[in-house]
């Protein structure tokens, strides 16, 4: 395989398209929902742990992470590879609960930074001569217990000082160390490991701890070889194979590992599994056998026998200490890893494409609900339904020398009715429709609290229309009254001019008594452009107090953050890509 060209242009495109992913959103409860947020974090997992710094520093160490189920006996493995205990080996599962990363002292500073495993805090072990080493960059450290609490290997050293500078890829971890409740990588150093080589022991693919499963599937995204350990008991479980046809589905460079394998039924155990691997494409992948031993139990030192794990260890070493062979490796799984995203980006693209679709299908529905209730409204005002009940006999008794006010108060009262009454009947409109789409499952609750209030709201829209109103009628009396207004000789009230207009505009044929009235009192001129200017102000705030509602139901919706150009900034990100991918 030809080495990669690396190119600041192909990493820039990646650079574009990791941060495309990292914005797509996936919040309502659609049929692919769930596996779209596990891509998009399998993805960016990928990119930010192993494909960017990979091709960032192609001259760093061979990283080989040890995956595989429950029992595998992977913590034995490193243990027998590195020639010492490294990691805690036993009984009790699950037996890793922090992933071990060991090195050769000359690779330490490659994972001092956040070059890979960024969202890991480090952890480091003294020297096995009882030596503390130095903090990255000469920095000071500060002794942590953590040690005592993984099986007694003695203190660790962790570094939450490190700063931007140090050795390695000029990559800081500063805020990384030292966090309360953050997850740590607990690094060794062995000069018996080749240099150029590290390996991880990875938690358990199928722990019952939900945190372990999740860190073992992004440590195994981060690896430039994977290394799928199975036992002669569990070789066809779908564990491992879900892990295998992972790995061919990316072509990441793999190895497995048959452990724990009876003399007697070796060739025939090896044999089916070679034909499972054949059968599924696979047939090229090495494949070391590790026979049963009494180092292997529980119970035992946690040691397997050098000639036990000789051939994976002479492989591994070849592959990091021959730079092309290094190199191969390494290029080969960021490559598969880049081609996957040929179909996955599409994929993630399209359920973005089907969230941002839902979002605008429940969205049309409040839309369309309360576009009903303002013509409704509008429909109701024209034919005087608010000159109704308590407003239509204060009318009457207006006529025979009635308070103004009282009349205002009637007509302000019968216009919020109306109007809470259309929001009412808007908003059940939208809650049946939202129940009967799956989308608006996690959605309904919050737009429901967001009619909570919704009379109380209305009625203090509908009292400054009021306002409006009088201070509208009182502008427009003083200027036909030639000034005069209140109780002086030849002036008009502007209460009675605003009752006759609140009246006109809102009763409809009912009220056109009030229309002549109000000229009688003003002058006809004046009448039709204070009745004028007084439906305008109506038909303001009346949208006004509808659309703020519309805006509460939408408000949930809009902060699910579902934006109509995820699929398309998705697509022409991966385009983009795909142009450079043709010099690789």
């Amino acid at each position: 395989m030809a080495t990669l060209d690396v190119r600041p242009r192909l990493i820039d495109a990646l650079s574009v398209l990791r941060d495309r992913v990292d914005a797509a959103r996936f919040p309502l409860p659609l049929r692919g929902a769930a596996r779209a947020r596990r891509s998009r974090a399998e993805l960016l997992a990928q990119l930010d742990d192993y494909v960017m710094p990979r091709l960032r520093a192609p001259q760093a160490p061979l990283l080989a992470v040890i995956g595989g189920s429950t029992g595998a006996g992977k913590s034995t493995l490193v243990n027998s590879l590195v020639g010492r205990r490294v990691s805690e080996a036993g009984v009790l599962r699950p037996t890793t609960r922090t992933p071990v990363l060991v090195c050769h002292p000359d690779d330490r500073h490659w994972f001092a930074g956040r070059r890979v495993l960024p969202q890991l805090a480090r952890v480091w072990v003294p020297e096995q001569d009882g030596g503390r080493p130095e903090a990255p960059g000469g920095r000071g450290h500060r002794r942590s217990e953590y040690g005592a609490a993984a099986g007694g290997y003695g203190p660790y050293e962790a570094y939450d000082d490190y700063r931007e500078g140090s050795e390695g890829d000029g990559q800081g971890a500063e805020g990384a160390y030292g966090e309360p409740g953050m997850p740590t990588l607990r690094i060794e150093t062995d000069p018996s490991l080749p240099s150029g080589l590290a390996l991880l022991d990875a938690p358990d693919i199928d722990s019952l701890v939900a945190g372990n499963r999740e860190l073992a599937a992004e440590l195994i995204c981060a690896a430039d070889v994977w290394v799928l350990v199975t036992t002669a008991a569990r070789y066809a479980d779908a564990v491992p194979w879900h892990l295998l046809r992972t790995a061919k589905e990316y072509d990441v460079t793999l190895v497995t590992v048959l452990d724990r394998v009876p003399h007697q039924i070796a060739a025939d155990i090896s044999g089916r599994y070679a034909a499972l691997l054949q059968g599924a494409g696979l047939g090229h992948v090495p494949r070391f056998t590790i026979p049963e031993l009494p180092e292997s139990a529980g119970g035992g030192s946690g040691l397997l026998p050098a000639t036990a794990v000789a051939a994976l260890r002479d492989w591994l070493a070849r592959h990091a200490q021959d730079p092309l062979a290094r190199s191969a490796a390494a290029d080969r799984t960021a490559a598969g890893v880049i081609a996957s995203l040929r179909s996955r980006l599409p994929a993630l693209a399209g359920e973005a494409a089907a969230q941002y679709a839902a979002a605008l299908r429940l969205a049309g529905r409040v839309e369309e609900a309360y576009e009903e209730a303002a013509g409704r409204v509008r429909g109701e005002v024209a034919a005087g339904e608010v000159l109704s009940g308590d407003a239509r006999a204060h009318w009457r008794d207006h006529a025979l020398g009635g308070r103004p006010d009282e009349l205002l108060d009637a007509l302000t009262h019968g216009l919020a009715a109306l109007l809470d009454c259309a929001v009412e009947q808007a908003d059940e409109r939208v809650a049946d429709a939202w129940r009967r789409d799956p989308a608006a499952a996690d959605v309904s609750p919050s737009a429901a609290a967001g009619a909570a209030g919704a009379s109380a709201r209305l009625g203090v829209v509908v009292r400054r229309w009021r306002r409006c109103l009088e201070e509208l009628a009182d502008e427009e009396t003083r200027e036909a009254s030639g000034g005069l207004a209140g109780d002086r000789p030849g002036s008009v009230a502007p209460e009675e001019s605003a009752a006759l207009l609140a009246t006109a505009l809102l009763g409809g044929r009912r009220a056109r008594t009030a229309g002549e009235s109000l000229a009688e009192l003003l002058g006809a001129q004046s009448a039709l452009r204070l009745c004028e200017r007084g439906s305008r102000l109506l038909t303001r705030h009346l949208k006004r107090a509808l659309d703020a509602e519309r805006e509460r139901r939408l408000a949930p919706l809009d902060q699910l953050s579902v934006p109509p150009d995820q699929q398309a900034e998705l697509i022409a990100a991966l385009s983009v890509l795909q142009r450079e991918k043709v010099s690789w």
